[in-house]
């Protein structure tokens, strides 16, 4: 047992490490032989410690090479590629089934929050922050916090990936009376307490959202092919013989 709490206590030494900076990732940690004098450790209790680390995908051992540092796997999925369909769609999946949950969970003080948020989005005020908080609201009364970790982390690929943030400008900008009735339509069928209608209109909500940016998408690339084609027929034409 004390050998188990040294390795362990090696592994979170090492942790603490790598994560305030001192080995990035792409890095090499030290020696085998250096970590146990400067843990005044064992080198089979390093050995299990690196083993503990490369479970835990903190390090890759490479043979005849060293140990390597890992990037976090939140950062490798934070690197993944993403698309504002993929978002839109998983949004609808899980916003709808938090709807659904809400609609038996909500209490009196979150309805009257809600209706805030649909005043601010009616009057224009910082509508985009209220259209978030609205959402927030309603995961945060599914009690959830697995749900609530779901759709935080899906507004921050929102507001963060600077595609995703302009796919939803070029959309959000043209429709805010739509927005307006979707979200007076999930507030009136949480208020209910009706779950099918809640989930119903979260899902008719992302449906227009996303055939807004197909449209858009194709808008652009309808002035691509148009833009290509003035270009060849501009080096082509044979208007100057005929003229």
């Amino acid at each position: 047992m004390k050998n188990k709490r040294m390795f362990w206590n090696i592994v979170e030494k090492i942790e603490t490490l790598i994560g305030s900076g001192a080995y990035p990732p792409g890095s090499r940690l030290p020696p085998e032989r250096e970590l146990a004098e400067t843990y005044k450790v064992s080198r089979p209790t390093i050995r299990e410690a690196i083993i503990a680390l490369e479970v835990r995908q903190r390090v890759e051992v490479k043979t005849s090479s060293g140990v390597y540092v890992l990037e976090m796997p939140n950062s490798r999925q934070e690197s993944m590629p993403c698309s504002a369909f993929e978002l839109t769609q998983a949004r609808a999946l899980i916003e709808g089934e938090a709807a659904a949950l809400a609609a038996v969970t909500i209490t009196e003080p979150e309805l009257e929050k809600l209706k805030l948020t649909l005043e601010a989005m009616q009057n224009g005020t910082n509508a985009d922050q209220a259209d978030r908080e609205f959402h927030m609201i309603i995961s945060n009364a599914t009690r959830n916090n697995a749900v609530v970790l779901a759709v935080e982390n899906l507004w921050k690929l929102r507001d963060t990936r600077d595609d995703i943030k302009n796919a939803y400008k070029n959309v959000c900008s043209q429709s805010d009376s739509d927005r307006l009735d979707e979200h007076t339509r999930i507030y009136n069928a949480l208020k209910n307490r009706d779950s099918q209608a809640a989930r119903s209109a979260m899902h008719h909500h992302f449906n227009r959202l996303i055939n807004a940016l197909f449209a858009v998408s194709e808008a652009k690339a309808l002035e691509e092919v148009k833009r290509k084609s003035n270009e060849t027929r501009g080096l082509y034409s044979l208007s100057h013989l005929v003229n």
